[in-house]
């Protein structure tokens, strides 16, 4: 009888079949194991930067929590056998995110995984493409594409050193989808999966792999804040052109960065994922 690659055949026979069943490796085994790596969440002071980093924390995952605005409270709610630290960063400058990275060697011997989660989205002003005011435009360059790279430039080095690593760049739906009134947001969003494509390309042969993670809207404070009194509407309009008709929340998002964060993915690189309750197929 063939085997099947990966699974051990039982001595007893199935139930029902009279065949010999098979024992395969479960998603509990060491493929999902994140104990004592150390990650970099980027964003980490609310919404989905929060929860990524407390659940890593739960997952036995030294954590570096940073954020333009103060991590404390992602800090102290943080609870796990992993630890966590929190700390200021403008991602905009490289000068900061190398600081970051350095915390995080200096806190906990290295860094496995990046989550480039950071980004201008509640705080942007929509409108028609010809009224976007170009600081706006430039501010949301400066964090949502030059921020990841200078993330990723951060930390690189001691990714190599470990002899590969997992960085996990967040982009959105509206870079797939294009999101009317959002021409800054969504081309930002856009730019996040070819840097995606190309770093992955390039650092596959140190075994730095790199993928990004494409939400619809999620149920989170930026998202309040981006849609303000049209939140309720905005809403009911995204669920109702998915095939899963909900809105995401963040704890939806989070079993989709442990999966790239750790071996189970381990041969996964260059890839968007689209957590989106099926709005596009790719």
């Amino acid at each position: 009888m063939r085997r099947v690659a990966g699974c051990r055949q039982a001595s007893h026979p199935a139930a029902g079949t009279g065949l010999p069943a098979r024992s395969c490796p479960s998603l509990t085994d060491d493929s999902m194991n994140l104990t004592g790596k150390t990650a970099i969440v980027t964003g980490a002071a609310r919404g989905l930067g929060q929860a990524y980093a407390q659940k890593m924390v739960e997952m036995g995952v030294n954590v570096v929590a940073a954020d333009i605005a103060d991590c404390g409270e992602t800090v102290a709610a943080a609870y796990g056998p992993g630890k966590i630290v929190g700390t200021n960063v403008d991602v905009a400058s490289f000068d900061s995110a190398e600081a970051m990275a350095a915390l995080a060697c200096e806190r906990f011997g290295g860094i496995d995984i990046l989550v480039n989660n950071a980004a201008l989205y509640g705080s942007l002003t929509g409108g028609r493409i010809e009224t976007i005011a170009e600081t706006d435009w430039d501010a949301c360059m400066a964090v949502n594409v030059k921020g990841l790279w200078n993330c990723a430039k951060a930390v690189i080095p001691s990714m190599r050193e470990r002899g590969g690593g997992s960085i996990i760049n967040i982009s959105s739906l509206a870079a797939v989808y294009g999101l009317p009134y959002a021409l800054h947001y969504s081309t930002s969003k856009g730019a996040v999966i070819g840097m995606t494509r190309a770093m992955a390309r390039e650092l596959g042969r140190d075994w730095i792999r790199v993928n990004a993670i494409a939400p619809s809207a999620v149920l989170t404070e930026g998202t309040d804040e981006f849609f303000g009194e049209k939140k309720e509407k905005g809403m009911q309009v995204i669920a109702a052109s998915q095939s899963l008709q909900k809105n995401l929340e963040t704890d939806d998002l989070v079993g989709t960065v442990l999966y790239l964060a750790g071996d189970a993915s381990k041969f996964v690189t260059g890839q968007t994922i689209m957590v989106d309750g099926g709005t596009v197929y790719l």
